[in-house]
């Protein structure tokens, strides 16, 4: 419901504006309705003729295109305020504003020269992720694969438990509850102990569930505390939400992947059914790109800085090697989607199984036609949704991409104990990732997003086995759910056009 009355917030303005516009054009500039209407739709195509040329994703731009020639004016102010990408410089402003955080010196001409050896196309695409992004990948020292929040949940507060200099949490909900709670009287006695506790969530994720008298309480308890993008007033930088999840400690432990910190997450309460959700540990000097992604949101964003001193390698000891990693986060002011390039790119590569598990199915074109194409070549491309859905418009819009994928070839599963919130990917078994990662638009376009990407590492094992075990528990859906009839193709093909902006 939340979401749909922001999406109401959004348009109503626009919708009203085009109103006022026509009384005003029809009722007071009568004499020069023609003349002035003629500019606008000058305007208007000029507008539109800019979309076709800008380098976008092909179904946005089509949305954009129905709008703005459907209410020149409130579309066109709709665009320019929500749709374009200049709308992010002053969270681009705030990011660039902030120092550069020490160089990483990572042992990454090792890294490469050892992936080189073993797969010289996925030593590119690891480079590619470092020259979008500015992470450098590192040996793989200790990975630890969670198959539900519920198995997750009680080494986060071990580990936090054995913090010592800092503990640093990043989720876009946080909810009091069973998990919250605990967590919390973890943190607060961390604090008085001198351990340098931080905190961000994101204002408009958490906007029914965590408030700013729940913050302060929390700086009450020695806790720093900020919110990001606080939702003021509806602006440009509205949609551009920080959907990252990571706890840190001491920057020898990290865990992240798809649970937010409320008690869904981890089965306590039950709100769609049984919660699937998945998630890791990571240990060793692979941990440090998650101590610079949470160091360059909160310089930015929280008016003080991470201490340089924080960023320094740990000295961790690298000799337990297990394959690669490479962890990095997406940003919407970024002109490439990073994550849904390398979707693409590992689809690409898939020469035998491409599996996925996401809780939303709402690809660009692009994405959807390397799907399509790697099932048309003979990879075994497997999806695992949820059986219960979290928002049936979105589940709705979701099945009206089954029809292409599954005349393809490829096989989608649906979880029918409840909802499916893993967001994660297996290339022929020996590389994959697992973060904040849907595959709708929001996440890949528009949200702040971290992932991991692993290469022969064990976790890759445990991923695959819990893939399989999780798809016991689902239905196949089969080509016989198709309903070849006009009405069925009609709400699809407008489901279709409408899922960029869901």
């Amino acid at each position: 419901m939340n979401k749909i009355l922001r999406r109401v917030l959004i348009i109503a303005p626009a919708v009203l504006l085009e109103l006022f516009w026509l009384f005003v054009l029809f009722e007071l500039l009568a004499p020069w309705t023609v003349a002035i209407d003629t500019v606008l739709t000058v305007l208007a195509f000029l507008l539109v003729l800019y979309l076709v040329i800008k380098q976008d994703e092909s179904t946005y731009k089509i949305i954009w295109l129905l709008v703005i020639l459907t209410f020149p004016l409130g579309g066109a102010l709709l665009y320019l305020v929500f749709g374009n990408k200049r709308t992010t410089r002053p969270l681009k402003r705030k990011m660039d504003k902030t120092p550069p955080l020490p160089k990483d010196e990572a042992d990454t001409a090792r890294v490469y020269d050892a992936l080189s050896a073993d797969n010289k196309r996925l030593a590119q695409t690891f480079r590619y992720l470092e020259n979008k992004t500015g992470f450098v990948p590192h040996l793989n020292c200790g990975a630890k694969y969670y198959s539900l929040g519920d198995k997750m949940f009680p080494d986060m507060l071990e580990e936090i438990k054995k913090a010592e200099r800092f503990v640093f949490v990043e989720y876009f909900i946080i909810e009091d509850g069973l998990m919250w709670d605990s967590m919390v009287e973890v943190l607060a006695e961390k604090a008085a102990r001198g351990v340098d506790v931080r905190v961000m969530y994101d204002d408009l994720g958490s906007i029914s569930t965590y408030t700013k008298k729940d913050a302060e309480k929390l700086v009450k308890k020695g806790i720093r505390c900020v919110s990001f993008n606080p939702l003021v007033f509806i602006k440009g930088t509205l949609n551009c939400r920080d959907h990252r999840k990571m706890l840190i400690i001491d920057g020898k432990t990290a865990f992240s992947g798809g649970i937010n910190l409320a008690d869904e997450y981890i089965n306590h309460i039950e709100k769609y059914g049984h919660w699937k959700d998945i998630g890791f540990k990571l240990t060793g000097a692979a941990v440090m790109n998650y101590v610079r992604m949470f160091a360059q949101f909160w310089n930015a964003f929280a008016g003080d800085r991470v201490p340089d001193e924080y960023l320094a390698p740990s000295g961790l000891d690298n000799s337990e090697e297990d394959g690669f990693v490479l962890s990095y986060y997406d940003s919407p002011l970024s002109r490439e989607a990073d994550s849904n390039e390398l979707y693409i790119d590992l689809l690409s590569q898939a020469e035998e199984t491409a599996w996925f598990y996401t809780p939303y199915l709402l690809p660009g074109n692009a994405l959807l036609d390397a799907f399509t194409r790697a099932a048309r070549r003979g990879v075994d491309v497997r999806i695992i949704m949820p059986g219960i859905p979290d928002k049936k418009l979105i589940y709705r819009m979701s099945r009206s991409f089954y029809p292409v994928l599954l005349r393809a070839g490829v096989k989608i599963f649906e979880y029918k104990p409840g909802f499916v919130h893993a967001k994660a990917c297996l290339i022929d078994g020996v590389v994959g990732a697992v973060g904040t990662v849907n595959l709708d638009y929001r996440s890949l376009f528009l949200h702040f997003e971290n992932n991991s990407i692993f290469y022969r590492a064990s976790l890759l094992n445990d991923l695959k086995a819990d893939f399989l075990a999780t798809q016991e528990k689902c239905v196949e859906r089969t080509p016989d759910i198709l309903k070849p009839n006009f009405f069925h193709w009609l709400v699809n093909g407008i489901l279709r056009i409408f899922a960029p902006l869901c």
